[in-house]
């Protein structure tokens, strides 16, 4: 090669950068997982909808160097085995209920605390707080990167009667959706059953269980409404709030371009409003949609809050803060956001 040859290969190379970057970092198909239902941009479960916002918005802010494949209703796996496989590489992007892996990393249950959390105000506002950097520090560590914050306030669905006090729960076989949750209904006199809220519907079909408590959103796409007689709402106020990000693989992220990854982490961010928006009106639509076929519908109320709040401070409160260090680090610092 001539040394004037030479100089232009180096040249090219020199103002080229992405020539350095590995081929599928420039041009990446990335699968997004998830256990609710599908829809379209403009219809369905806003979660699934949020998904694809997200995928169009991104691919078209990258020029198409990313590009997605989105698999709703837990069809491309397992719904508990999202947050592992990202973990691991397996899975690019999942919107997951982040209490779903408690088992597997015992600070993420703060997502699911009962009475923690009381208002979608307090709930975003940890983004920005001390609880919100140290929980996506944690996640960081354990290969996870936080994309997108996504709260939604829950209410419970019932075979029976309005579950709004604790005495209510008294002798019912109860879904609380996280560890935490399950001790304060066990405290509340309930029997819990664990199960993700894709499969809430057979169960209380089938009778297997009674109430279960899930998102104003999944109460509505999974059309309990047909295998329920009443309805306690979080419109007014719940001690049910669920942090259900949409989450990265930290390797997954890490292998992209700087680019990319600043445009994954502002799409994500711009996102959080429409998450919010959509999770208020499904809180107030709700109440209408069980209504409609005739179930009883009750709100929870500042009296029967505190007293599940109570009962959380000395089981769920306690038995987290106990867990390990961090753990009680993040309960201290999620407390003072109350």
């Amino acid at each position: 090669m001539s040394a004037i040859t030479r100089r232009f290969v180096l040249g090219a190379l020199a103002a080229s950068p992405l020539l350095f970057q590995p081929a599928w970092a420039q041009n990446k198909t990335l699968k997004i997982s998830h256990q609710f239902p599908g829809g379209t941009i403009n219809e369905g479960d806003f979660r699934d909808r949020m998904t694809r916002m997200f995928a169009a918005e991104v691919e078209k802010r990258s020029k198409g160097s990313l590009k997605f494949e989105i698999y709703p209703g837990s069809s491309l796996m397992k719904t508990n085995a999202q947050f592992s496989a990202m973990r691991k590489g397996a899975l690019d992007l999942s919107l997951v209920p982040l209490s779903y892996a408690g088992g597997e990393v015992p600070e993420v249950n703060i997502g699911l605390m009962p009475g923690l959390v009381t208002s979608y105000e307090q709930a975003y506002g940890w983004k920005t707080a001390e609880v919100g950097k140290e929980l996506s520090r944690i996640l960081y560590e354990k290969g996870i990167v936080l994309v997108s914050w996504i709260w939604q306030a829950g209410g419970v669905a019932s075979r029976t009667k309005p579950v709004v006090d604790p005495e209510d729960a008294k002798g019912m076989k109860i879904r609380g959706g996280s560890r935490e949750m399950d001790l304060i209904l066990k405290a509340a006199g309930a029997a819990v059953v664990s199960l993700p809220s894709n499969e809430i519907y057979a169960a209380m079909q089938t009778g297997a269980m009674e109430a279960a408590l899930t998102s104003s959103t999944s109460l509505i796409s999974f059309r309990l409404e047909e295998v329920s007689k009443a309805l306690t709402t979080g419109r007014n106020g719940a001690y049910w709030f669920m942090f259900e990000p949409l989450m990265m693989s930290r390797s997954i992220f890490d292998a992209l371009t700087k680019e990319q990854q600043a445009t994954i982490l502002a799409v994500g961010a711009e996102l959080e409003a429409f998450a919010m928006k959509s999770a208020k009106a499904d809180d107030t639509q709700v109440a209408a949609v069980y209504q409609k076929v005739g179930a009883k519908v009750a709100d929870l109320n500042p009296a029967a809050l505190k007293k599940w709040q109570a009962i959380a401070r000395t089981t769920a409160w306690k038995d987290y803060g106990e867990k390990n260090d961090n753990c009680a680090k993040l309960l201290k610092l999620a407390e003072k956001t109350l």
